[in-house]
């Protein structure tokens, strides 16, 4: 990646200022869109990254921002500091680190626990989906 001008750098600091001040300082970013944020403002993304900053910054600015599901499972979202929410509603933390299978399977398994939940009737939480928890049959 080359040099950039002091106006691209202006540019791009003003977007991500703009992105944090809509997101609540990113608390309501996904994840890794707070990390291509950073690393536009340090200057070092790719032609694809740099592409992604400025879809972000467009569905920020338009208002049609939402956060990636967490391994593409609707409903369920993870915030930075790893907390996991099925529509909104704290589940699970996840302190997988690499394990990147681990914790799809563990993802997947969740999300089945918290339709069975909600087909019943029963607000999926931490402690209906997890502490709770026996099997399908007798889930809390």
């Amino acid at each position: 990646m080359g040099e950039r001008t002091q106006e691209q750098v202006h540019e791009v600091c003003e977007q991500a200022c703009s992105i944090l001040q809509a997101t609540h300082d990113g608390d309501n970013l996904d994840p890794f869109h707070l990390w291509i944020i950073q690393e536009a403002v340090n200057g070092s993304l790719n032609e694809d990254g740099i592409g992604i900053f400025k879809i972000i910054h467009d569905r920020v600015k338009g208002g049609i921002y939402q956060r990636s599901w967490l391994h593409g499972i609707e409903h369920l979202t993870r915030d930075h500091e790893g907390y996991v929410y099925w529509k909104g509603s704290h589940v699970e933390h996840y302190s997988f680190g690499s394990k990147y299978e681990e914790e799809k399977k563990a993802a997947k398994e969740l999300a089945r626990r918290c339709r069975i939940l909600e087909s019943r009737g029963i607000k999926p939480t931490c402690n209906t989906a997890v502490w709770l928890w026996k099997d399908e049959l007798m889930c809390i």
